[in-house]
């Protein structure tokens, strides 16, 4: 039943990032060559919704769906590390025109060659848990 319920939010999840062009490749170039706030505006949005959520749930003390307290662990301060992962991850997204969320969105919408860009994505995901514990964390 939990399955179930995360398909259909998964689902509903990829139709917004489909009709709100947030997996389209040409908005990702246009956001990368500062030329729309479109995606700006999406990321800027979902970047303040998060920082209401999150103080939601710890001045609400909130609890999961396995009924303990949800608890937010301090990350350990540190800019290069940060800067590094943000540099990858967007030169990552700027060569693939996609992250995450929308390539599984453009291979639900049958857009067939992102299959390669998935494919990459698990190998990458793959290596790094292979490298994970001879990386300097």
């Amino acid at each position: 039943m939990r399955n179930l319920l995360f398909l259909l939010i998964g689902t509903f999840f990829g139709i917004v990032m489909f009709k709100s062009e947030a997996a389209s490749w040409f908005r990702i170039y246009e956001m990368f060559q500062f030329r729309s706030f479109h995606m700006f505006g999406i990321i800027g949005s979902a970047l303040v919704l998060g920082i209401i959520l999150v103080r939601v749930i710890k001045n609400r003390q909130l609890m999961h769906i396995g009924g303990s307290r949800i608890e937010f662990i301090p990350k350990e301060k540190g800019f290069y590390r940060y800067m590094l992962g943000g540099i990858l991850f967007g030169l990552g997204w700027a060569l693939a025109g996609a992250c995450p969320g929308p390539m599984f969105t453009l291979l639900g919408a049958g857009f067939m060659p992102v299959i390669i860009v998935i494919a990459g994505a698990v190998a990458g995901t793959w290596a790094y848990g292979m490298l994970k514990n001879k990386l300097p964390h």
